[in-house]
């Protein structure tokens, strides 16, 4: 009998608990030996609640339990959840979690941590939610050089994109997003101005690069600007506007995320609704896609729980092959010096844009353009709005 301690005991910790119970015969099997939950760790009341008996309200029984061998991190954020888990790995537990921010921020460190313990640092639902991308990159791909990785990873502004896609504008997608619980009502800031896909974008560039890559040295571009008059001029391109996360693994190493035109022939361009979609190019096996529902309570349960039972059963040996090392932030952004086919919003006119292949039209003083340049030339040209076109 394995025992596990869950932190948090929010849409995701609940999922957890529901996921392990209600799929036990696969866990176990996976696991190699039943699993039970035998601590859930919260500050709020549960006094109420069926499985009362499991709660504490401090992690210091769990620490101090050595029947506990995995403990589930599901708080979000690092203000608590950095501690906590730091502290859990130093008392040899291993550690499964879908704590996008605490991996992109700690990674390096934690991962450190449970390699010298013997213990596993987990984290297949930080970056597809429900959707398996961790393991496969870290394990079926191996031993392929990844040259390329690009994609849908949030779900949240994918949604709003395919609602603008059918005529609604920016606001009227935000509100739809909200009411049906996929965006923060407060602030959707790390939803729409892609803070979320950065983070994940830093996880997956660490695990491409073998080297620590920081949030804030990827640059982001949220959808924001985008509007109901860029989508319409990229459908006549035969286009469709994305938010797309993306890794160039190569001696000019580059990343980033940001409003995309994806050709209407690429497989990501299908990816629709609340769905995500990556696209990875290798030097052997060619193009691999994976997709899936990147969010969700039990989608994103799922993968934690399959963190579990790997843990369980597999502990001191999972960071084998997924694992980076410490490295400082360059402490400016990883900007792409190539050239590529931009679209251009300008209110400068056509003139004002380098490398001009195509003007569009004008409306509301504002001219579109399609241009081949870099993406250093578009930003300094004092342009609007621009994305690059996706093949």
């Amino acid at each position: 009998m394995a025992n596990i301690a869950i932190l948090g005991f929010g849409n995701i910790g609940s999922g957890t608990l529901e996921v392990l119970r209600a799929s036990a015969q696969g866990v176990a099997r996976r696991a190699g030996e039943p699993v039970e939950v035998k601590y859930i760790c919260d500050v709020r009341d549960f006094s109420s609640h069926p499985d009362a008996k499991l709660f504490v309200k401090d992690i210091a029984p769990v620490l101090a339990d050595e029947s506990v061998s995995v403990v589930v991190e599901t708080i979000g954020g690092t203000r608590f959840a950095y501690p906590m888990v730091k502290a859990a790995l130093e008392a040899g537990k291993s550690v499964a979690t879908s704590n996008k921010e605490l991996v992109a921020t700690h990674g390096a460190e934690l991962l450190a941590i449970a390699r010298e313990k013997k213990c596993a640092f987990l984290f297949e639902a930080s970056v597809g939610g429900g959707m398996p991308l961790i393991k496969p990159v870290s394990e079926c791909l191996a031993v392929n050089r990844i040259e390329k990785l690009y994609g849908i990873v949030n779900g949240t502004t994918n949604f709003m994109l395919t609602k603008m896609s059918g005529g609604m504008d920016f606001d009227e997608s935000l509100r739809e997003a909200q009411r049906l619980g996929y965006a923060e009502t407060i602030d959707p800031s790390a939803d729409v101005d892609g803070i979320d896909a950065q983070r994940k974008t830093a996880i997956l560039a660490s695990m491409l690069t073998g080297r620590h890559i920081h949030p804030e040295d990827v640059p982001t571009r949220g959808i924001r600007d985008v509007s109901v008059r860029d989508i319409e001029l990229a459908e006549s391109l035969g286009c469709t506007v994305r938010l797309i996360a993306w890794v160039d693994n190569d001696d000019a190493f580059a990343c980033g995320v940001e409003p995309c035109l994806v050709d209407n022939a690429n497989r990501i361009a299908g990816v629709e609704d609340v769905y995500n979609g990556v696209l990875i190019q290798c030097d052997m096996l060619e193009d691999v896609m994976f997709y899936g529902r990147g969010a969700g309570k039990l989608p994103t349960a799922s993968s934690v729980v399959s963190d579990v039972a790997d843990a369980v059963r597999y502990a001191d040996s999972m960071n084998d092959t997924l694992f980076w090392d410490e490295a400082p932030a360059k402490g400016s952004p990883y900007e792409d010096a190539r050239v590529h086919e931009y679209y251009v919003r300008t209110a400068q006119g056509a003139e004002s844009v380098p490398g001009v292949t195509r003007v569009l039209g004008t409306q509301d003083g504002e001219t579109a353009v399609l241009a081949q340049c870099t993406a250093a030339e578009v930003s300094a040209c004092g342009a609007r709005f621009w994305m690059k076109l996706v093949r």
